[in-house]
């Protein structure tokens, strides 16, 4: 027990002694009180309606300082003291309105702070939903069950690959791949030696000197005689 609580305990018992009956009777008023208390959503609208409050009465005091100032402007120098008297009151409508600024933010804060506390509230209570709900759920599930279920999930799943194995094998005879190349490496082979053989029947180069295609000295020098007796004779014309 904590140093607070044993002191409660001390005040409370030692009250009851020498007060029973007025002890009584203030325990049951703060009972009373506790149970007919608002609600955090009364408590919530209550601390807006005081803000609106307030907001207008911001908006009173500003446009009352604004008269005020207007009234000292308006009288200046002709008339001090009903200028002075306007800026006196201007002083406290701004003490008023720097006062309510304050109120402002403290309600504020409050009603924020019981916002968040009436969140957090729900949130807590559905979780505790949620977390039941589970609960119940998980008091259908054997867990026997739920390990028979496994194992049956799992030989289901062999027997679905046994049976798709056993369907992409192919029909028919099966051969060695080994010896199929081996096979076709003879064939090769063959193929090769065959080649060898044709180029041997091939016919053999003639040794004996062609003939040379240019022309013979003879036949160019009957060309040259008569090529200069056709410009011979182109001559004897022209003249």
């Amino acid at each position: 027990m904590s140093k607070i609580s044993k002191i409660f305990k001390v005040s409370s018992s030692s009250s009851s002694s020498s007060r029973p009956s007025s002890s009584s009777g203030s325990s049951s008023r703060s009972k009373h009180r506790s149970r007919s208390g608002p609600s955090p959503q009364e408590a919530i609208n209550k601390l807006r309606e005081t803000e609106a409050m307030l907001t207008k009465k911001q908006e009173y005091l500003e446009s009352r300082i604004e008269q005020e100032i207007n009234i000292a402007k308006k009288n200046g120098t002709k008339n001090k003291r009903a200028a002075l008297q306007a800026l006196k009151r201007k002083k406290r409508f701004e003490q008023q309105l720097t006062q309510i600024d304050g109120t402002l933010s403290t309600i504020e804060f409050q009603r924020e702070s019981l916002e968040n506390a009436t969140t957090n509230t729900e949130v807590l209570k559905n979780m505790g939903y949620a977390a039941k709900a589970i609960k119940t759920v998980h008091q259908n599930i054997d867990l026997d069950n739920i390990d028979s279920l496994m194992q049956d999930i799992t030989e289901q799943q062999e027997v679905a690959q046994e049976i798709s194995d056993a369907i992409s094998k192919p029909f028919g005879d099966q051969f060695d791949e080994d010896e199929l190349l081996a096979e076709l490496a003879e064939l090769e082979q063959e193929e090769l030696e065959e080649s060898m053989k044709n180029m041997s029947k091939l016919p053999s180069v003639p040794t004996s000197k062609l003939p040379s295609t240019r022309p013979s000295h003879s036949a160019t020098s009957k060309k040259r005689v008569e090529d200069d007796h056709d410009m011979k004779r182109l001559a004897a014309w022209a003249s």
